[in-house]
């Protein structure tokens, strides 16, 4: 059995650069207090919480004085000044290109814009977005999820950076005959898309894939839904533990892909399983 990895696979520009933020933040201070999981991702966070990493639900659940750690997905206006003044520090860990449709949300906003976010309603960065917006928002996971009642005078779409372009095409699509303005800004990272299409490109040569990250990760499930639709036989594991050795039996080539917010070593860990057999 043979195996090829997607090229580009693994953590993104954002996620790599705000756990580094929070790795040096951790090697400073006893401990470091986090707004969510700094990254979807269950083997990543307990190694950090063995660093000293304390992951809050909530501001309130911080201890004044603490340092406090942003993670990529970002927050709203109103809790980030709330850490500003509880926290003797604030490790600012967003993504700069969720930080770019944060800015993109709040001029849709001041300018009277209806704003349409393609998402999930309770994934940390969209709540972020939704937290920049002075004025109507709803959030959709895709067109077909649009039932406007009304001819709208000014329609603004974005997205969550980790959708994928088909869909925000189709949004809107729908949208411009439902209004007499519209405005649409492509939020969808580069570094998603690229990811995307190394997996489309991936299921062209091998049997099936093998994508790992964790469930709770919204790029990672992206790359598993494509790799389905591409009729591929696709295995998704959180680490090289559950990946089932009877399944592998009858593949002659794999293809490992890795979603955004899956560190280097566990992917490491799985090409050394790989390796072996």
């Amino acid at each position: 059995m043979n195996f090829v990895i997607a090229n580009p696979t693994g953590l993104c520009f954002g996620v790599r650069r705000a756990i580094e933020y929070l790795e040096i933040a951790l090697h400073e201070n006893k401990s470091v207090y986090a707004m969510g999981n700094p990254i979807h991702n269950p083997q990543e966070v307990e190694r950090l919480s063995r660093l000293g990493l304390k992951v809050a639900s909530s501001v309130a659940e911080i201890p004044g004085g603490a340092a406090a750690f942003i993670r990529a997905h970002g927050l709203s206006r109103g809790k980030h000044a709330e850490l500003r003044e509880k926290c003797r520090m604030v490790i600012d860990g967003t993504c700069p290109f969720v930080r770019n449709v944060q800015k993109k949300a709040a001029e849709l906003g001041r300018e009277g814009y209806e704003v349409v976010v393609l998402g999930d309603s309770g994934h940390p960065e969209v709540k972020g977005i939704l937290g920049h917006i002075d004025g109507e928002a709803l959030v959709v996971k895709s067109e077909k999820y649009i039932n406007l009642r009304g001819r709208r005078a000014k329609i603004g779409i974005l997205s969550q950076t980790t959708q994928r372009e088909a869909d925000l095409a189709a949004l809107a699509s729908k949208l411009v005959f439902l209004t007499e303005e519209l405005r649409v800004y492509n939020t969808i990272c580069r570094a998603t898309v690229k990811r995307q299409e190394a997996i489309k490109k991936l299921a062209e040569s091998v049997d099936a894939v093998v994508v790992i990250g964790g469930r709770n990760s919204a790029n990672t499930g992206a790359l598993v839904e494509i790799s389905r639709s591409s009729g591929l036989d696709a295995k998704w594991i959180e680490h090289a533990g559950e990946l089932d050795e009877g399944w592998l039996r009858d593949k002659v080539k794999i293809g490992v892909a890795a979603g955004g917010s899956t560190p280097d070593w566990l992917v490491n860990d799985l090409t050394a399983k790989l390796l072996k057999l």
